[in-house]
């Protein structure tokens, strides 16, 4: 009779990690939770797998939240060797459809609608730019 209330016990307890493991997983917090209305617009990633990986996302945003922008960068994906940079630019102004790799990613007629620019360096290092083409 013991060993049936023990077992009962620790079938229950595994149950109940199962199921807050399996929580925890599927209601991850996501772009989607955050409130300055983000849109991306263009991204780009380089071919080249074996060297540094070169991420870069064009975004629109309704509301310059800063915190919530440099969290939005932090979701992206980024490789330990590589770069990422978000691009950010108010909803309704002129974004590039199109970017590329190097230090300048796209026309730099599109520079003066750029409101913010997330960065991610190759160790790990996160800055976040106001305003980084004035």
């Amino acid at each position: 009779m013991r060993n049936k209330k023990i077992n009962i016990f620790l079938g229950i307890l595994v149950l109940v990690l199962v199921i807050w493991m399996l929580k925890g997983t599927f209601f991850q917090p996501g772009t989607g939770d955050l409130k300055a209305g983000f849109k991306e617009v263009a991204h780009y990633r380089n071919e080249n797998n074996t060297g540094p990986v070169q991420y870069v996302f064009a975004v629109t945003v309704k509301d310059t939240i800063w915190s919530e922008m440099e969290t939005y960068g932090n979701y992206k994906p980024h490789h330990k060797g590589g770069n990422t940079k978000v691009y950010y630019f108010m909803e309704g102004t002129q974004v590039p459809n199109e970017l590329g790799a190097g230090k300048v990613n796209f026309d730099p007629k599109f520079n003066s609608s750029c409101v913010g620019l997330y960065e991610k360096s190759p160790i790990g290092y996160t800055s976040l730019s106001k305003q980084p083409f004035k």
